[in-house]
């Protein structure tokens, strides 16, 4: 039976931008080596394990989410939650990164119920006792660093199996702590480790949620701001399927008040989604059931495809980072300000910009314009209030673009950038060939292009072998050349052209060659019947792939080889690469 938790390492500090936070430090965007933290003085032993801590900013309330991760029984966190610096395991690289969360990811101390399980059966549910101890002590260990700049409003915990199971007694001990939770097929908490397969005789979703309220004992009231997401597969015989819909009913109980259920929505990879919200219409619990999946972590396309890990079906980090986010009770979100208008005027070597803008929590504190040309600028103080003019005198002769973007004095927001269109300073220089010139995807017939714009181009022109192979200019930074030969090389080369008609000369040459067009497959059978098939040869007793000449061993009908045809009569030993 398996109840199914991810590295970083400290690099050099970096600043981000982010909202209400003068500066925040960037993580190194990679897993750590293994850490060892709290000593665990029930089970034995001290809990080690990953964290991620990612350099892009967060996307919430200007401070990072952290988020626990918890393995199944037969399962560890180097293994199957990151499964290498790959990140090939549950796939959680991906959604830190989107959100610019921090992730944990322990192992489970001892080895409970004999398969390195959590100890979601424990009758002891005390926050100082056990499991519960170590994994709310790593949790105090982030929170309280200020360089992860955790927000303690969003924490939230998520695990397959007993780490789902683990999961909801987190959220119910320490509902304080534990903004939402992601219970991925665990059985309910108040059953023994005997009683996973089925739901045993008296126990409810009413008798699970008086459990859950009692464990909290006075941090209750921290129910009323907590959203969970329950999800099992419909081929999962391990933990019965009935704990699902069980566990969401006494999330909902815990949680109070009257729920209506939401329209049902459709898994992509096959299932449903059930969301059902309170009387005051917030999204509180969400109950997916994905079609065909056995026991385990639905990781979805990047995460690995074994030992209780399944890449076929959703991606639940995605999922749930996306339903922890958008439904956080705790967090004030407050809207950013928005540009109304922006722009740009010219006189001499003068440039005027311009810009207004709303916010609707207070007024704007600052503007910031960055121009970009032979002389920029990076202006953080440009003005303020509801709108600005200001002027950048001794600009150099050449094209610009530019942006503006405003700073909330209420709040610490910034505003979407509004975008200054291409203006020219002085005479308009020669115009000169794109730069950048780049070979991209390649078929048997055509070969893709793309190039960097050009300064006062209003066009471009492809060349391939030294013939204009467009019409009239293209207005794009890209083009597909079709209508190749296969395994052919050809020379492409850009220009661009003005208002006037006039034309660049032609930038730097690239080459590019089609592919062949050839579709490799790959053969197992008998060293002889290779032979006898034309694919490999025999020499001195031994069969010999042609084409590679490797050896596949000896020539007769007791020795099976794969072997995998390149190319026009070229074979190698092993699959398709």
């Amino acid at each position: 039976m398996a109840f199914l938790f991810k590295p970083a390492a400290l690099a050099a500090c970096m600043v981000l931008a982010a909202p209400a936070c003068a500066q925040l430090q960037a993580g190194p965007g990679s897993w750590s080596a293994n850490q060892t933290w709290a000593t665990d003085t029930t089970n034995g032993g001290a809990l080690t394990g990953y964290y991620y801590w990612p350099a892009t900013a967060p996307s919430l309330g200007g401070k990072r989410a952290l988020v626990l991760v918890l393995h199944g029984c037969a399962q560890t966190a180097a293994n199957d939650v990151i499964n290498g610096a790959g990140d090939g395991g549950y796939n959680w690289k991906a959604a830190a990164d989107q959100y610019g969360a921090v992730i944990l990811a322990p192992n489970a101390t001892g080895n409970l119920y004999g398969a390195h399980c959590w100890d979601w059966a424990a009758t002891n549910r005390s926050r100082s006792y056990g499991h519960n101890a170590v994994l709310l002590d790593l949790i105090n260990r982030f929170v309280s660093n200020p360089q992860y700049a955790i927000d303690p409003k969003q924490i939230y915990v998520t695990g397959l199996s007993s780490g789902g199971s683990k999961t909801m007694v987190l959220g119910c001990v320490a509902p304080d702590i534990f903004a939402g939770v992601g219970i991925n097929a665990g059985p309910a908490p108040t059953v023994s480790s005997t009683q996973i397969s089925s739901v045993p005789s008296g126990t409810t979703s009413s008798s699970v949620a008086g459990s859950c309220t009692s464990w909290a004992g006075a941090n209750a009231s921290h129910f009323s701001s907590q959203v969970a997401s329950v999800i099992w597969g419909t081929n999962d015989y391990v933990v019965g399927q009935a704990y699902g819909p069980l566990n969401a009913a006494a999330m909902r109980q815990v949680y109070g008040g009257a729920f209506t259920r939401g329209t049902t929505g459709t898994v992509p990879t096959g299932g449903s989604n059930v969301p059902y919200l309170d009387a005051a219409g917030k999204l509180r619990t969400s109950e997916i059931t994905v079609t065909g999946m056995a026991h385990a972590w639905p990781a979805g396309t990047g995460g690995q495809n074994s030992n209780y890990v399944d890449a076929s079906k959703v991606n639940y980090p995605a999922f749930v980072m996306d339903f922890w986010f958008k439904n956080n009770l705790r967090v004030a979100r407050a809207a950013a300000p928005s540009m109304t208008s922006c722009s740009a005027s010219v006189s001499g070597s003068t440039v005027t910009v311009s810009g207004a803008a709303l916010d609707a929590s207070g007024t704007i504190d600052s503007y910031r314009v960055v121009l970009s040309g032979p002389t920029p600028v990076d202006d953080t103080a440009a003005g303020s209030g509801a709108s600005f003019s200001k002027a950048y005198a001794a600009r150099a002769d050449g094209y610009y673009t530019g942006t503006v973007t405003a700073t909330s004095n209420a709040t610490g927001l910034s505003s979407p950038t509004c975008a200054i269109s291409q203006f020219l300073v002085g005479s308009p220089p020669a115009l000169q060939p794109p730069a950048g010139l780049a070979i991209g995807a390649r078929t048997a017939g055509s070969i893709a292009l793309s190039w960097n714009a050009s300064n006062g181009a209003v066009g471009y022109n492809v060349y391939r072998n030294g013939t204009k192979v467009n019409g009239t200019p293209l207005t794009a930074t890209g083009y597909t050349d079709g209508g190749l030969a296969a395994s052919t090389s050809y020379t492409y080369q850009v220009s661009a052209t003005g208002n006037g008609g006039e034309e660049s000369a032609k930038s730097a040459a690239v080459t590019g060659t089609t592919t062949s067009g050839f579709t490799c497959t790959a053969t197992t059978a008998t060293n002889y019947a290779h032979v006898q098939a034309g694919r490999a040869h025999a020499s001195g007793g031994y069969a010999l792939a042609n084409g590679s000449n490797q050896n596949m061993g000896l020539y007769n009908t007791f020795y099976t080889s794969t072997l995998a045809q390149t190319s026009s009569g070229y074979y190698i030993v092993g699959n398709c690469p």
